[in-house]
């Protein structure tokens, strides 16, 4: 597939490293994801306090745990690691958390690696990001970075036995 020449640009021009997140247009906001689709697991806090009708992107107690699970959510390609029905995935999956600029301060369920975390946190981009490598998935699949043949679609498992998925890959941070 063919980079259009915006695309390009945007590489080129490594914005990320002047402009925040805050004050990204469309275009620059979604080049940021890595396209690793670990924010496609099914993820669990196990927190107490949660009451019922919380927003997902409500933060847990300091003590409240993720747990990660390789359970993707079934609009995920397994493959390309993207989303088979991007535009319409939060009405589709009304649990699909969006992040947006206006929900940065509370992407505490984003794993380590995610991109709009590590910028939110001060990190950079990560060496094996697309931006940096000509637009190409790649290295990031290659490191392992990606949820390529590591998950199993929802559609495929009782969801109610999560525990038994429970993995800490999607915590460990390359670079």
């Amino acid at each position: 597939m063919k980079k259009s020449p915006y695309t390009a640009a945007l590489m080129s021009s490594q914005y990320w490293l002047t402009t925040s997140l805050e004050e990204l247009n469309k275009a620059q906001w979604e080049a940021i994801c890595d396209g690793c689709a670990r924010c496609c697991l099914h993820k669990f806090i196990e927190d107490d306090s949660i009451e019922e009708g919380m927003e997902s992107t409500d933060v847990p107690s300091e003590d409240g745990a993720i747990h990660y699970t390789n359970i993707a959510c079934h609009l995920l390609n397994q493959k390309t690691c993207a989303c088979t029905s991007y535009e319409k995935r939060s009405e589709l999956v009304p649990q699909c958390v969006t992040l947006t600029k206006e929900n940065l301060e509370h992407i505490f369920f984003m794993p380590p690696s995610c991109s709009y975390r590590r910028l939110h946190e001060g990190k950079g981009l990560a060496s094996w990001h697309p931006l940096l490598n000509k637009g190409k998935k790649t290295k990031m699949h290659e490191l392992g970075i990606s949820v390529r043949n590591k998950v199993v679609s929802e559609a495929n498992v009782d969801i109610n036995e999560f525990e038994d998925y429970i993995v800490t890959w999607p915590l460990s941070e390359i670079d």
